[in-house]
């Protein structure tokens, strides 16, 4: 058996010769973003909990209670456990395996002599009793390190679980800030919509004053009568979507069946906080994506490399011991036996299936590999795109800002001049409408510059403590 054995692993080692290992990721990336640099140096706190950026204790209660409770964050944590526990199952199967056996048989005899009828005196009785326990192991010798691949790939499968996690975490504190942020811009809307509703019934009041005393039309009033109507049908709009976006932040940070008067939501937008300064090639470290793929690929290596190692022998100790009693009236039997044996598996015949399986798990290291690439292509872009756009969104709320106080006095000032007789009303509301139009343009950009930021911040990587992360040990 010996040269067959040696001559079918020169055949595997040929095989294996004829394929390419995986090629070195292509993570390449350029030194700087395209965006305009922010003020703000990069610092590693900012980033691992950037909603305490914002100066919102709200907001900072709402995500740090989700990243406890909500039932996103529980199921992500029980699907990191699970993973961990699968991933142990391919390691044990390098311990020795083997069961115990044990049984306990009683047997009870009668045996009668004679005529069928019972005679006393001529039958007989016994008991006899046999007993046994048994332990027969089965032990992979590992000779080639087919252990240490399926360690690799167990590391890696836990680690990208683990970064699978993180990113489920980060996810769920971006969902819970631009939901927060959106509940706060509906409610800016809602006063806006309250005072629109306010100036509309002043209006109406004067064009009805001035119709009645003849210095004003009738049409006049109609107009405005049908202007209060569309404000009070946008306020009672605003309101249903105002309270299903509070309902929305409610579920999201687990706490779903409570009442909505538990989650107020202030008229206000706070100040855009600085998104700190930082390169691209930070985010190797920084975003979980990127680390998942980073670790599905070292996971994918490891299986390759096991698929090579299926060409080699494997050889296999079955050690056993054993222990039997017997015992029946006038005789008793006790054995005790121990044994062990060896045994060697070549692949021979299995040979070109092997090699089929060896590809195509080339092919999916590959895949693994452009997988890779791409997260990393994709992180760049958002953050690149993200910080651009944000720019753009702080421009924008600058120049609102100032239109809006300039229109809200040219309108302060026709609405003067109306009810004194000056303007007619076509000019008052020509001057609300304009007004009215910058004004709702600022709520939004200021809502939308919120937002954006929120996505700067988790482009950047921001929403778990890399600094102090553990998986990056995990991961080496």
């Amino acid at each position: 058996m010996r040269p067959a054995v040696l001559t079918a692993a020169g055949l595997a080692c040929l095989a294996l010769g004829a394929c390419a290992s995986a090629r070195k990721p292509d993570v390449r990336l350029p030194a700087a973003y395209e965006a305009p640099v922010a003020a703000q140096a990069a610092d590693a706190a900012v980033l691992d909990a950037w909603w305490t950026q914002f100066g919102d204790p709200e907001l900072t209660g709402l995500i740090e209670q989700a990243l406890k409770t909500a039932p996103d964050a529980r199921a992500a944590a029980a699907r990191l456990a699970e993973a961990r526990a699968t991933a142990t199952t391919g390691l044990l199967a390098f311990l020795p395996q083997g069961d115990g056996a044990a049984s306990h048989k009683e047997t009870h005899t009668t045996q009668t002599y004679g005529t069928p009828v019972s005679i006393p005196g001529f039958s007989s009785s016994g008991k006899s009793t046999s007993e046994s326990a048994s332990l027969n192991v089965s032990w992979e010798v590992d000779l080639f390190g087919r252990i240490f691949a399926v360690a690799k790939a167990a590391k890696g499968d836990t680690t990208a679980a683990r970064f699978v996690y993180e990113g489920a975490r980060s996810s769920l504190a971006a969902n819970v800030a631009d939901t927060y942020f959106q509940a706060r811009g509906l409610a800016i809307q809602l006063a806006d919509a309250r005072e629109t509703l306010r100036i509309q019934q002043g209006l109406q009041q004067v064009a009805e004053v001035k119709a009645k005393r003849g210095l004003g039309s009738g049409a006049d009033a109609d107009r405005v009568a049908g202007d209060l109507a569309q404000a009070q049908a946008q306020v009672a709009s605003l309101e249903a979507e105002l309270r299903a976006t509070r309902r929305t932040l409610l579920v999201l940070v687990g706490r779903g069946i409570e009442p909505l008067a538990n989650l107020p939501v202030d008229a206000t937008v706070g100040a855009v906080p600085e998104v700190p300064a930082t390169v691209p090639g930070a985010l190797l470290a920084r975003r979980p994506d990127v680390r998942e793929a980073e670790a599905r690929v070292r996971s994918a290596a490891g299986r390759t490399t096991y698929a090579q190692l299926a060409f080699f022998p494997t050889f296999t100790l079955t050690p056993g011991v054993g222990l039997s009693n017997s015992e029946q009236p006038g005789y008793r039997s006790t054995t005790r036996n121990w044994s062990i044996g060896a045994s060697v598996t070549q692949p021979v015949l299995s040979i070109p299936r092997l090699l089929a399986e060896l590809k195509a798990q080339n092919a999916r290291t590959e895949q693994a590999v452009i997988a890779y690439e791409k997260a990393v292509q994709t992180a760049y872009g958002e953050a690149d795109t993200a910080l651009v756009r944000l720019e753009a969104d702080r421009r924008g709320v600058a120049d609102l800002t100032e239109g809006e106080r300039r229109a809200g006095r040219a309108y302060e000032a026709a609405r003067v001049r109306y009810a004194a007789g000056i303007d007619d009303l076509t000019t008052a509301l020509s001057a609300e409408q304009a007004w009215r139009s910058v004004r709702s343009q600022l709520t939004s950009a200021q809502v939308q510059a919120l937002r954006r930021t929120v996505q700067s911040y988790k482009a950047l990587g921001g929403g778990w403590p890399s600094s102090a992360d553990r998986s990056v040990k995990e991961a080496r």
